[in-house]
């Protein structure tokens, strides 16, 4: 697992934590949106 994996699952935890206790607002749903565009793009093959 490298780090830029590592930090998508921190995203994604905080993303939901954010839900569950109703903090983080918006900046937190445009962070996960582009951990999410960066991760589909290491899995196509580009290199990010």
């Amino acid at each position: 697992m490298g780090l830029l994996d590592v930090v998508i699952l921190i995203l994604v935890i905080s993303w939901l934590g954010g839900f569950a206790l109703h903090i983080g607002g918006g900046l937190i749903h445009l962070i996960l949106v582009i951990a999410v565009i960066v991760f589909v793009a290491r899995l196509l093959g580009f290199k990010v």
